[in-house]
């Protein structure tokens, strides 16, 4: 995936493994988070959007699959847990100054300070002070999770000059017609105008702008482990919480999507019997990273409650044998707004986030269910919860910017497998077996868009 990421890349996945297709189960933060958190679908955690409404931190998530959360187990294992930044959120937008942070529930309130108060260098800062403070007889984890490249995109003073000529990608599906989809993907200026390309440009030059900081933040944290003699000891994860458009098939930036461009997630892992500059194809999504951090440390995961499974036998297959899944679910529940617009009237009720140039990138109806396969067939297929029923279909080895929906054109059997599929998915949760010894992990989160909530904490 394209980056500015160089030495994130060079310290994690060029010392271990790049996964080329790993993936989220829904693309948006709370529910992804929750997801990841829980090693569930959205179906089983109830976190439907970012809403309090659907779910997210809410009181039934904090009195469920919040108790079942992976940190949980890693307390039981003796392991010291540190989290920092955002958790979970209502609607809102990332902060990189002027928020409250919850410091092991203590509220501390800053300001706009930089060497004070920037959170990706703060939760960095905190994490090297954990470090520091561990006990070196019991294993560790940490969580960072900055709120780069979120919106606002507000770059640390040093590297707001950087990237001035960098656009968004022209490829692919950017500013094509959303010709043959479901209704919200018909509804964007084609070709998109001016303005809005120039909103997508600067967007994406500031998020560049704002990930320098987490390519220090992974540098840093990076040469601490080294300096306490921790690094060949820890396992690091490096992914995201969902994919981004900003451009694609007309709509000029934010997530929400099924297609690959909001579903799809880096995945850089080193770590012991990891060997370096892999790149596999196996499929990871983002429920397995919970059951696999919960392998490594030696938690009997055949008796957990998740629908993940652990991909440790495509980190380590010296160790142990192990097949990857073939096929997986991504859920979405849309949001809208019930009064229209008032900046957009012409529009209507039932949609939201319709900016700039009112160009809305969610609506109630954008409500579905999807089964994307990789072995074999290289294929997605996606039912609509809208007054239309309307189903799209991608064959990704002919089309793989998803420019044709071929539901009309496949035969009606294949129609009738993929719905199957999609079915037995939205069942139950699948559970594997895997035992490993303790390790620690630092495990780093690069955001997207639309997070709220700040914590430094000891995990549980």
């Amino acid at each position: 995936l394209q980056t500015p990421m160089k030495r994130t890349r060079a310290l994690i996945g060029d010392a271990g493994v790049t996964f080329s297709s790993a993936y989220t189960v829904t693309p948006l933060c709370c529910p992804s988070r929750s997801s990841i958190l829980s090693g569930r679908y959205v179906h089983n955690h109830m976190v439907h959007n970012n809403s309090l409404s659907g779910n997210c931190s809410s009181k039934a998530w904090q009195a469920g699959p919040e108790t079942q959360a992976f940190p949980v187990y890693l307390s039981k294992q003796l392991y010291q847990t540190f989290y920092g930044g955002k958790y979970l959120n209502q609607v809102g937008n990332s902060k990189y100054y002027n928020y409250t942070l919850s410091a092991n529930g203590k509220a501390e309130i800053h300001g706009d300070n930089y060497e004070k108060d920037y959170l990706t260098d703060l939760i960095l800062n905190r994490s090297l002070t954990f470090l520091e403070d561990r006990s070196p007889q019991r294993p560790f984890f940490i969580m960072l999770c900055p709120p780069s490249p979120h919106s606002p995109w507000t770059a640390a003073p040093q590297y707001q000059n950087n990237f001035v000529d960098v656009k968004a990608p022209r490829d692919g599906s950017f500013n094509k017609p959303g010709k043959d989809k479901h209704w919200l993907l018909r509804q964007p200026v084609n070709p998109m105008l001016n303005s809005s390309i120039d909103y997508l440009d600067n967007a994406y030059r500031k998020r560049w702008q704002t990930l320098l900081s987490v390519d220090d933040m992974v540098e840093k944290l990076v040469n601490k482990l080294e300096d306490i003699k921790e690094l060949n000891n820890t396992y690091i994860f490096f992914t995201s919480d969902n994919g981004y458009h900003t451009g694609q098939f007309s709509l000029p930036t934010d997530k929400r999507q099924l297609y690959e461009f909001d579903i799809r997630v880096p995945l850089l892992v080193r770590g012991p019997g990891i060997k370096p500059k892999q790149t596999l194809q196996d499929l990871v999504v983002n429920i397995d990273l919970s059951m696999t951090i919960l392998d490594i440390a030696g938690v009997n995961i055949s008796a957990l409650n998740m629908d993940g499974q652990s991909f440790l036998p495509q980190l380590t297959p010296s160790l142990r044998g192990g097949t990857s899944r073939s096929y997986f679910l991504v859920e979405y529940t849309g949001e809208g707004h019930v009064p229209e617009d008032p900046h957009c009237p012409r529009l209507g009720p039932g949609l939201a986030n319709c900016f700039p140039d009112c160009i809305c990138q969610d609506s109630f109806n954008n409500t579905y269910a999807c089964v994307r396969t990789l072995k074999g067939d290289n294929l997605q297929y996606c039912e609509f919860a809208d007054n239309e029923s309307f189903v799209e279909m991608y064959n990704l080895t002919a089309d793989p910017y998803q420019l044709e929906n071929i539901v009309k054109k496949v035969d009606p059997t294949l129609l009738q497998t993929m719905n199957q599929r999609l079915i037995k998915l939205m069942r139950s949760p699948n559970v594997f077996i895997r035992i490993f010894h303790w390790m620690n992990v630092t495990f780093v989160i690069n955001n997207t868009q639309t997070c709220h909530d700040v914590f430094i904490q000891d995990l549980y």
